[in-house]
């Protein structure tokens, strides 16, 4: 058997960098790296080694460039990914946050730890957290939880087994998720003898799991024997590839369809099936035909909180296919286990010319609805609504523009109010991380460098992680910020006050604070680079998007906004009870009125379907 002698962090690259997908481009497109001492002097070399064949670039802190390298996975739907390296202690713990989304999510990334010594001859080495009573735990033990894969490598020949492992499950369509190889920084610097077979490149395929010819029958049986179904559209509609057999599904079965986050785009907000957002974000039109439903459809959704109403939105039968069991079984559901795409094409020849009986009004009254409620307003306001910021930004941008956000206000503003075409739509709601939106629009950008990225982001976001700004800048990648600043926490001071509290700790004005906060968001963004203005009203924001567009760095368009009223409040049937346990005991009349609303929507939950 032929060898050679490397280390294992040569190793690594090596082999990450001949995994290939089904189109022969690197499934890993490469690593992003802050270097210390958990990790320069192997990972670090081996990455200098081997050069453009698997490229390694510098972020500024080690979350954010995790969330850049998720977002760059999501915008391929999966079929590609990043990996991110960082050393031993707290470079490592940062990262635990965006293995924590990216499993929430579902979506690969391979996390490369520095870890401590697997000799023990330093130890404690610095950085090291030790635990008294276990001598095998370290900080890294922390992505356990948050991670598809974990592994400790302290051995150089682990590798041969733990490689495959993780892309695995990276490339699993059901177990599909970050990956974690804590990598004791001793061993990376380790030779040995690898046999040169283990090099060779490999071609990774996304299996499409076929249903169980019984599930298949039974489902098919209930929805011919449904009078009104409606689907729920999620984002495993979108990692399938199954949008064209979503929409033709809809139209030849006249089944409207709802969407939740991750769904959302799966089908343009044209297609005349779609009724838009489901749930808490939901429109009036969704809702509505949720609430009536005889049978609900889900179709690559995990069924999270807001998609339900915490489940008192569903009273007729559930049926879900998901490729994932667990999922598929959520609610007391029918599950039909198996690829999206491949479930939707099966079940379209089992129910032959079955056709519901379809009213398309509710959709043609809520979109119409929506445009009164996004309009301009007859003359320029100081602070606008998020409504009317949606607005601008959706008559200025071009049609093929992406919107995507993660949290505050604007998820559920942009579920409810954001029309996209197909593809048009990225938001980060199932771990809901505030800190996202900048490097998330940098990984979006770069994995789908020919569409127009806009990133929706509230000052409270932005204060919390924009570094990556600077990255984007550095590397020439263009996307437009729109960033509403209305001093605060402006969507929990909402929630705050509907659930009987008082205003306190939200927003700056209620914060225990000497001096109310005076930031020049245009300054900050550009002292890192990036193209920075105010804009004045809502007609120069629609003037500023349009000028953006052919910039070759991100552009920050800050824009004050009023934290009230809500996105959809004027909007008659949006919205839905969501379920934010109100305290039972605290005397007010405010907090007892709330409690009693509280009790009173809670009896409508069903923990079974």
């Amino acid at each position: 058997m032929s060898t050679i002698r490397l280390t294992a962090a040569q190793a690594m690259v090596r082999w990450l960098s001949v995994q290939r997908t089904g189109e022969g481009e690197r499934f890993i497109e490469g690593v992003w790296a802050i270097f210390g001492h958990g990790n320069v002097a192997g990972l670090g070399e081996a990455l200098q080694g081997i050069g453009d064949a698997f490229p390694t670039w510098r972020g500024q802190n080690e979350q954010t460039m995790a969330h850049a390298a998720i977002a760059y996975a999501k915008g391929h739907a999966r079929r590609r990914c990043q990996a991110v390296t960082s050393s031993i202690g707290p470079g490592a713990t940062n990262m635990v946050t965006a293995a924590a989304l990216a499993h929430v999510n579902r979506l690969p990334v391979l996390f490369i730890p520095g870890d401590v010594f697997a000799n023990r001859r330093p130890d404690p080495v610095l950085q090291q957290v030790e635990d008294f009573d276990d001598g095998t735990v370290s900080a890294n033990d922390c992505f356990r939880a948050v991670s598809r894969y974990f592994d400790r490598i302290q051995r150089p020949e682990q590798l041969l087994t733990a490689l495959p492992r993780a892309l695995r499950v990276m490339t699993d369509p059901a177990d599909c998720g970050p990956a974690c190889l804590a990598f004791c920084q001793d061993v990376q610097a380790e030779a040995y003898d690898w046999p040169e077979a283990f090099f060779a490149p490999r071609v990774w395929r996304i299996r499409r799991p076929g249903p169980d010819a019984g599930e298949l029958a039974e489902v098919a049986a209930l929805i011919r024997a449904a009078v009104r179904p409606v689907i729920v559209c999620g984002g495993g509609v979108i990692y399938s590839g199954a949008e064209a057999a979503l929409g033709d599904f809809a139209s030849r079965h006249g089944i409207p369809v709802t969407e939740t986050q991750a769904g959302k785009s799966a089908l343009a907000q044209a297609h005349a099936m779609n009724l838009g957002a489901s749930g808490v974000d939901g429109s009036a039109a969704a809702n509505a035909a949720l609430a009536a439903a005889d049978l609900v459809i889900g179709v690559g959704t995990r069924l999270q909180d807001f998609t339900t109403g915490s489940r008192t939105l569903f009273s007729g039968r559930l049926v879900s296919i998901n490729v994932q069991g667990h999922d598929a079984a959520k609610h007391g559901a029918l599950g039909l286990v198996a690829d999206a795409r491949v479930a939707l094409e099966e079940l379209t020849a089992a129910l032959g010319d079955y056709r519901a009986a379809f009213d398309g009004r509710a959709r043609t009254e809520w979109l119409a609805a929506v445009d009164l409620h996004c309009a301009a307003p007859a003359e320029g306001n100081a602070l606008p609504t998020d409504a009317q910021v949606i607005g601008a930004v959706q008559r200025a941008a071009g049609p093929e523009a992406i919107a995507m956000c993660a949290a505050g206000t604007m998820p559920g503003a942009l579920k409810l109010l954001w029309q996209p075409a197909q593809g048009g739509y990225h938001m980060e709601y199932g771990y809901s991380c505030m800190g996202y939106e900048i490097a998330g629009a940098m990984g979006l950008k770069l994995a789908r460098p020919e569409r127009e990225v806009i990133c929706f982001v509230g000052d409270g976001s932005y204060m919390m992680a924009n570094s990556e700004l600077a990255t984007a800048v550095m590397r020439r990648v263009p996307f437009t910020v729109v960033l509403t600043d209305n001093r605060g926490y402006g969507c929990i001071n909402r929630l705050q006050a509907g659930t009987g509290g008082v205003a306190f700790n939200n927003l700056y004005a209620d914060c225990n604070v000497e001096t109310q906060p005076q930031i020049d968001f245009v300054a900050h963004a550009a002292s890192m680079g990036a193209h920075a203005v105010k804009a004045r009203d809502i007609a120069d924001l629609e003037t500023q998007i349009a000028k953006a567009r052919p910039r070759d760095i991100p552009t920050v368009i800050v824009i004050d906004t009023t934290a009230e009223p809500g996105p959809g409040d004027g909007l008659q049937g949006a919205g839905h009870w969501w379920d934010v346990a109100v305290p039972q005991a605290g005397g007010s009349d405010r907090l007892k009125d709330a409690y009693a609303r509280y009790i009173e929507n809670r009896r409508n939950q069903t923990l079974v379907n």
